[in-house]
């Protein structure tokens, strides 16, 4: 193989190569795909527990 034959096949594998590996663009992702929606704050299940006549029964009785 002489040097000009090597020039030529050089850049065909190095352009194989690269078309191998950036020819094709990657899937499609729909934005509603990106977003993760969940609660900022983990729920506090005694905040709920607070009953408002609990202090009558309790010192008033």
């Amino acid at each position: 193989m002489t040097d000009a034959e090597h020039d030529e096949t050089v850049p065909d594998t190095a352009e194989a190569r690269r078309q191998a590996r950036f020819g094709a663009l990657p899937e499609r992702i729909r934005p509603q795909d990106t977003v993760e929606e969940r609660p900022a704050v983990a729920p506090d299940p005694a905040r709920n527990a607070y009953d408002p006549d609990e202090w009558l029964v309790r010192y008033c009785l």
